[in-house]
């Protein structure tokens, strides 16, 4: 490992000060390869908050456009922006953040080959997506790759997250043991019908930014086999456990890739 620059200390400082991240936990974060589904409600925070870390590389895909409707609660996009793709708005922000992360933004939804090509060159991946097909797809894609995934979700004032640590080789459970099928079309809520409050974005997209920068440290405790649930309306937090479906058909026939 190379020693970090004077420079880098005086930014990191206060985070290296922590007992449990120290030099050697800032010098994984500066090596880290990230891959960032999605820049909208959860991704906008998780993203700032990634950059600000000192994340080394971050890769950026979302094939949305920034619109107004969604300044309230994608905090990293901006008025001067709107009409922007939502990745490319996101490295300029995050470039202006933090110039020394390497974002590479990514027009475009991925499936596929290319998703699997991204996911394979990520150490970790965050799910911050808004619907069930990404969601089985990248769980997918962890799974096969062995990359530990950061999975979120947010509606109205409720949200979830937990980590999948695909890359241990004993998993508690994965995306689809949880929602082993999606509901139809019609059941699926979106947040342009039924709304969101900003701040619940804010403080899921801020909780898997945090559970990602631990992972990527290589500080351990966390979300693992747990989901966490919260009602920003009570302001209530609980956590439940996740077990694996043997039935599960995604992780029951797992095999890694080669």
């Amino acid at each position: 490992m190379d020693d970090l620059t004077d420079e880098q200390l005086d930014r990191y400082g206060r985070q290296i000060l922590l007992p449990r991240m120290g030099v050697e936990g800032q010098q994984r974060l500066l090596e880290a390869r990230l891959l960032l589904i999605g820049a909208g409600g959860l991704g906008a925070p998780a993203g700032l908050y990634l950059a600000g870390a000192g994340v080394g590389e971050l890769t950026i895909a979302d094939a949305d456009e920034v619109a107004a409707s969604n300044l309230h609660r994608q905090v990293l996009h901006a008025e001067s922006r709107v009409g922007w793709n939502k990745a490319e708005s996101a490295a300029a922000a995050l470039y202006e953040l933090n110039p020394e992360v390497r974002v590479h933004p990514r027009p475009e939804r991925l499936h596929g080959a290319a998703l699997d090509e991204a996911v394979a060159g990520a150490d970790l991946v965050v799910d911050a997506s808004d619907n069930f097909d990404t969601r089985y797809a990248v769980n997918a894609a962890c799974l096969r790759h062995r990359r530990t995934l950061v999975s979120g979700a947010v509606i109205r004032m409720e949200g979830q997250v937990t980590v999948f640590p695909f890359a241990d080789e004993l998993t508690p459970a994965c995306y689809r043991c949880l929602y082993r099928e999606a509901p139809d079309a019609s059941e699926t809520e979106r947040c342009a019908i039924t709304g969101v409050l900003g701040p619940a974005a804010g403080l899921i997209g801020t909780v898997m930014a945090a559970e990602t920068i631990k992972r990527l440290a290589g500080i351990p405790e966390g979300l693992a086999g747990r989901l966490l649930l919260m009602d920003a309306l009570t302001m209530d937090f609980r956590t439940i456990k996740l077990a694996r479906d043997p039935q599960c058909p995604a992780c029951s026939a797992f095999q890694p890739a080669s």
